[in-house]
């Protein structure tokens, strides 16, 4: 073999050892985003970018934050994909998050982006929180339908009434931490305890209280208005209701775990999820998102909704998270699904 064939073997073992050692770039991207949109999520990503794996690590919002904060001296994690702003407002005061502003960050609506800059986290899209009520269950046992939290509290819903515990659903979580900025602490609390003479059970998803509402096993099921909505293209008989206070909101984001060993893949698929591309798919499953002009209407979403969000206080809600579980779990946890 001549000196320049040597040469252009030794070129080319060496391309395509770097390509596969590239093509086997794996992620381990821990996510809250409902189970049966990860595979999409993941395949409108390797479109682009076939040579980057994304390994999945999927549970409720609860149990992910708690999950990463016990690996904080050892992270397993490389992107977070899917966790709501207030659990990424904590990781960031732990320095736990890599700052990175994507390219193209700029395109999205400044409030669905961490405030610092770099930023160490970005948005994707929001979810609101809706009771979802079904209008057949209900008729059969005479109940009328509550136009208010406060309605919920009536003795004709003991029993009638399911909703996330706290600890492991994110929307368990923004709908205390509404009721607490939107009552006051004292009687956020106070209505909680009338509230809670009606549950007739917490469970550890956010969708589960509607998914029930939606099959009948329940008549009222507090949630987060898109799954009742898809619920309701589905065909359950549910009316959404918009309660007259307010609701509360939060923002699943995005961001790049400290420490990571893959910070150029991981920050390709950051880069990803602020696209107008990425934004487009959230709108699949959200009817609010990141990226401006993109979200489109939603069937079934209730009207006013977007009227009725609160002005959600992420740093309130974020930094007092850990007092407001523990006060939670001590005065309702019996009531919790067994894990």
């Amino acid at each position: 073999m001549t000196q320049k064939a040597s040469f252009l073997t030794a070129l080319a073992f060496t391309m395509t050892a770097a390509s596969a050692a590239f093509a086997e770039t794996e992620l381990t991207v821990y996510t809250a985003v409902e189970a049966e949109d990860l595979a999409r999520y993941a395949e409108t990503f390797n479109q682009s970018h076939p040579d980057i794996k994304i390994n999945w690590v999927r549970d409720s919002t609860g149990i992910i934050t708690a999950k990463l904060l016990a690996e904080r001296d050892n992270p397993q994690a490389d992107v977070v994909w899917g966790l709501a702003a207030t659990s990424l407002l904590l990781l960031k005061s732990e320095g736990m998050l890599e700052a990175y502003a994507p390219a193209g960050v700029d395109q999205l609506d400044p409030k669905f982006v961490d405030g610092d800059s770099p930023p160490s986290w970005v948005g994707m899209d929001a979810w609101v929180a809706s009771v979802c009520y079904n209008t057949v269950e209900a008729e059969k046992l005479g109940l009328t339908p509550p136009a208010s939290w406060k309605d919920l509290t009536d003795p004709q819903y003991a029993g009638h009434v399911i909703m996330p515990n706290p600890n492991s659903s994110g929307t368990g979580f923004l709908d205390v931490s509404s009721w607490l900025q939107m009552f006051g602490e004292e009687e956020g609390w106070k209505f909680m305890d009338a509230l809670h003479e009606n549950i007739a059970r917490y469970t550890h998803s956010g969708s589960k209280p509607c998914k029930l509402a939606a099959a009948g096993e329940i008549p009222i099921g507090i949630s987060f208005a898109f799954r009742g909505a898809k619920s309701k293209a589905a065909g359950a008989p549910l009316e959404i209701i918009v309660p007259s206070e307010g609701v509360g909101w939060d923002m699943e984001a995005t961001a790049i775990v400290a420490g990571t060993a893959n910070l150029e893949a991981a920050q390709t698929l950051v880069d990803f999820t602020v696209t107008k591309e990425a934004n487009e798919m959230y709108n699949t499953g959200y009817a609010v998102v990141a990226y401006p002009g993109v979200a489109k209407p939603v069937e079934h979403f209730p009207e006013g909704l977007l009227d009725a969000m609160i002005d959600n206080d992420f740093e309130f809600a974020a930094n007092n998270r850990a007092a407001i579980l523990k006060e939670w779990q001590s005065r309702y946890d019996g009531k919790s699904e067994a894990k």
